[in-house]
């Protein structure tokens, strides 16, 4: 590992060399021997003024290499684009893959799309018009249209022929799409059938006519899940109809991944964006400033809480020192309880009975770690403050509160997917503030009833 890292960083050193003394034989030389995710590596590092001469230096089929394989912000696309002549910009973006092309192009205004589209080789934005105007995070705004397509009354024989001949514009060639004359998709071919079958054989006779498709209008997620599930390479997508549209490829799929994974993680940290490299300070705080209000709102009502139950601190001061413990222990076992219920959604497991089943799981298992945990502590400040009432109300409040939290923490984000609302939205600090608030109301709820045995 060590020594691949080594002459990563020599290439690198290298390719610096030849940009900062001109020498575009030697920059060519050794850029274009690196796989395009090296080289993408290697651009987003450089300086405005390197990058312009890298534009010079590579022609826009080549730059595109490069663009399909930045993983920076989306919103430097811009940035790197107005650097680049308008040209040499519209005419890298027409060799891109199409659906590439698009993510790039969704990230601009309306106004410098049409530039680009102007100027482009008008088969190439013609493709890109087409998926352009599909809604975002729909297996249309994923799907390219760079594919192999064959009718059933062919040979085997002229389907290679057409596969050659089209390969080298095509994302995937491991899969030949079947159509009929109304573009509908009739069946698949694998690579393999085409290689192992005799030429003279006939399309239809080899073809599998069970295809597994994608709404055009189908979400993301859903493409994800069942290009997981099913171990496709790729994925055709129809329309409601059964027109063959374009494909999904896995590669795509991994980015959506990818993507939904940051999002919600994001959500669960209550950050609006957990991958964006901010400039600054300012931006990363006007990001994270409109949950951390909202939290801060809710905050101050679990502090109201604590001052509504002032008698009953005056009586015990004692009982204040166990407000972090078991608003703490609650905040902990909902936030885990939170992650299963996510997890579970993400997988696409939340059926009616599977979440009945998942939710009795959870208080089961809330009532199991709530008892133990209940016992354990009340021994603890037994021994410590010598008191057994003090020790069984901070048990009984463990008990009940790391029970309640364990079920809120599991049900809040199944109601949120019921009503059509990402359950990611049910953040860590969020489930942390609802089961503080449940928790002071338990323990204090309880402490005002058996008063007498604390005085």
């Amino acid at each position: 590992m060590s020594d691949e890292r080594e002459k990563v960083e020599l290439e690198e050193e290298s390719l610096l060399a030849a940009l900062s003394s001109q020498n575009m034989d030697e920059f060519r030389e050794i850029f274009l021997e690196q796989h395009p995710y090296d080289q993408a590596k290697l651009f987003v590092k450089l300086e405005e003024e390197d990058r312009i001469t890298v534009y010079k230096y590579l022609s826009p089929e080549e730059m595109a290499a490069v663009f399909e394989n930045i993983k920076d912000d989306d919103d430097q696309y811009e940035m790197y684009l107005s650097e680049m002549d308008p040209t040499f910009a519209a005419h890298m973006l027409g060799e891109m893959y199409a659906d590439d092309a698009v993510d790039v192009l969704n990230e601009l205004d309306k106004d410098q799309v049409a530039s680009y589209l102007t100027i482009m080789d008008d088969e190439a934005a013609e493709e890109i018009r087409e998926l352009l105007h599909y809604e975002e995070y729909t297996a249309g705004s994923i799907m390219t249209t760079e594919y192999i397509s064959i009718h059933a009354n062919q040979t085997l024989h002229s389907a290679m022929q057409i596969l050659k001949n089209e390969a080298p514009n095509a994302e995937t060639i491991y899969y030949i799409y079947v159509i009929d004359e109304d573009k509908k998709l009739a069946g698949v071919i694998s690579l393999r059938d085409l290689i192992i079958n005799e030429p003279d054989t006939m399309i239809s006779e080899v073809m599998n006519e069970r295809v597994y498709t994608v709404s055009v209008a189908e979400d993301q997620e859903e493409v994800a899940r069942k290009m997981k599930d099913y171990n496709f390479l790729a994925l055709p997508v129809i329309d409601f109809r059964g027109h063959l549209l374009g494909i999904i490829t896995v590669d795509d799929i991994v980015d959506v991944i990818d993507e939904e994974a940051s999002d919600d993680y994001s959500k669960l940290a209550a950050i609006s964006d957990v991958d964006s490299n901010d400039r600054g300070p300012f931006t990363a705080a006007k990001k994270r400033l409109p949950w951390l209000i909202i939290l801060l709102f809710l905050g101050m009502f679990t502090a109201s809480l604590i001052g509504r139950f002032e008698e009953t601190l005056d009586k015990v001061a004692i009982l204040a020192i166990f407000i972090p413990l078991i608003a703490g222990m609650a905040g902990n076992t909902g936030t885990q309880a939170l992650a299963v219920a996510v997890r579970r959604i993400a997988v696409g497991d939340a059926e009616e009975q599977s979440t009945f089943r998942m939710i009795l799981r959870e208080a089961g298992t809330g009532l199991i770690t709530g008892t133990i945990c209940g016992i354990v502590v009340t021994l603890v400040v037994f021994v410590w403050q010598g008191d057994i009432f003090l020790g069984i109300l901070v048990g009984i409040s463990i008990l009940a509160t790391l029970t309640v939290a364990t079920i809120a923490g599991a049900f809040i984000p199944l109601i949120m997917h019921r009503l059509k609302v990402d359950p990611a939205v049910a953040s860590g600090p969020f489930i942390t503030t609802i089961n503080d608030i449940l928790s002071i109301l338990i323990y204090f709820g309880m402490a005002t009833l058996f008063m007498k045995y604390l005085i």
